[in-house]
């Protein structure tokens, strides 16, 4: 199995929304011995964007010394393959079909195949306010909570300050920033100017919230809208890597736009990194850096060569690695061994039962993630209690069609939902996905598929039914409703 360095998601930003002010947000008395929690999230970011994951171009110093002090997750996984049901299974622990929130929300005013053979279910409108979110569990806690950056959970009423965050900074309901990263002042955000860069404004933000919680417990959740489109990347850095490219040729990575995105992201992260030293908390922070789904690359549509997932195949939208398998680094000084790397398969609706248990809190019979914490602690020793990983997608994405995945071991299966196809691989011995053994190995693929079905009956997944429109001479043609893709 070929092994890189681990890498961490990008984010996009968008609009800001204050619920109090960061002098009054969550008064809720000393930190004791629970943990400050720096939940990092980046928006489309590849497995193999990071230079500690492998990239041939782009350079992440903070972030690659971010992973010297950690551990570096090889096989993370993102628990959709796209950004709404990732959100959403993170701050609940729940798999995105219990939730019902399959796709991005607002999916239908995007991408539609109307003449498909299957037609497609529904997709909640937002993350329900009824939900448990990992936010109002730290909040119970005593914590102090802020959401900055991309939210995409629902409109107004169901926004990050009516789901447990004292703060809001750059949370609405929409999935990439209206008139790029350096027009921040589109989505109303307080004393920001043209020109300036979303990523920097929200790292601003975020240091402003640190220095005013040092004496509390917090929760930072931070989900840039980098590296998600519009590519546009900070001038310094788009020359930079224009020239860097025009003298090393070809490259995998060769996006210098892209690349300047992921550096401001870098960038930004140390700065963050940085503050934690200076206010004397790191060693008292828990510090997780994610993507929400796999990286734009080949294969996927209107946005091919963003970025370059190999070895994994496919990127975002697809139930192939390059969709689901994502950058994941984690730091507990205390907790987390140094310079560590960890194959044990994890997904992101995982933290909210971790975070449960760090504090003492009981896990709900609906929650789909595990516990962390021996892990965290003993990488090479841990074994979860966890038969299998699952994704369900019913739906149409310009990465991929609909179906269900789910990895088991070493094991992945995949249902094609148009043709009841079967693909399985051995992702130890062969991580691109080129060789389906499901024809070679019929018996495994069988009690694979038979466990599928049985957690999508006992989960209430949703499945696409025959479409009467179906026109097979039309089946593949698409429609963009609104012109734009998320």
């Amino acid at each position: 199995m070929l092994r890189f360095p681990i890498v961490l998601p990008a984010a996009v930003v968008i609009a800001c929304v204050f619920d109090g002010s960061l002098a009054n947000a969550g008064e809720r008395g000393n930190r004791g011995d629970r943990p400050n929690i720096v939940f990092l999230l980046a928006d489309d970011l590849g497995w193999a964007d990071l230079g500690c994951y492998g990239s041939d171009l782009h350079e992440t110093p903070h972030l690659d010394r971010l992973a010297t002090q950690g551990i570096r997750f090889t096989d993370a996984y993102a628990s959709a393959s796209s950004c709404s049901p990732t959100r959403a299974a993170l701050l609940t622990g729940k798999n995105p079909a219990r939730l019902g929130i399959t796709d991005w929300i607002a999916w239908k005013a995007d991408y539609v195949r109307p003449h498909a053979k299957l037609k497609e279910v529904s997709n909640a409108e937002q993350l329900e306010l009824e939900e448990e979110t990992l936010a109002e569990l730290v909040a119970d806690a005593g914590y102090r909570t802020a959401h900055l950056g991309k939210w995409h959970l629902g409109h107004d009423r169901y926004f990050p300050q009516h789901q447990g965050f004292d703060l809001n900074v750059g949370g609405i309901e929409t999935g990439f920033p209206p008139g790029g990263f350096f027009l921040p002042n589109r989505i109303d955000l307080p004393n920001v100017t043209r020109g300036e860069y979303l990523t920097n404004y929200l790292t601003d933000r975020a240091v402003e919230f640190m220095q005013d919680s040092k004496d509390r417990p917090f929760l930072l959740s931070l989900w840039y809208y980098v590296v998600h489109k519009p590519i546009e990347g900070p001038d310094d850095l788009v020359k930079y890597y224009e020239r860097k490219i025009s003298r090393t040729n070809p490259r995998r990575h060769r996006n210098a736009e892209y690349a300047a995105m992921v550096g401001a992201l870098d960038r930004s992260v140390g700065r963050l990194l940085n503050t934690l030293d200076d206010l004397g908390i790191a060693d008292e922070t828990l510090v997780v850096f994610t993507s929400d789904n796999g990286g734009i690359g080949k294969n996927y549509g209107r946005w091919d060569d963003v970025t370059n997932n190999w070895p994994l195949r496919r990127g975002k939208g697809s139930y192939y690695e390059g969709g689901l398998r994502v950058p994941l680094i984690v730091r507990q000084p205390g907790v987390t061994p140094s310079n560590t790397e960890c194959s044990v398969p994890v997904v992101t609706h995982d933290w909210f039962p971790t975070i449960s248990t760090m504090l003492g809190e009981d896990t709900a019979d609906d929650i789909d993630g595990v516990d962390l914490s021996e892990l965290l602690r003993r990488p090479d020793e841990t074994k979860l209690n966890r038969q299998a990983i699952y994704w369900h997608y019913p739906h149409f994405h310009p990465g991929g069609g609909p179906g269900t995945a789910m990895r088991s071991g070493d094991w992945k299966l995949i249902e094609n939902f148009e043709d009841g196809s079967l693909e399985l691989y051995n992702l130890k011995q062969d991580i691109e996905e080129e060789w389906n053994l499901a024809p070679e190995r019929p018996l495994i693929a069988d009690r694979l598929h038979r466990q599928m079905k049985n957690w999508r009956e006992t989960i209430g997944a949703k499945l696409p039914k025959a479409n009467p429109d179906y026109d097979p001479e039309r089946a593949h043609q698409h429609v963009w409703l609104s012109g734009d893709g998320k």
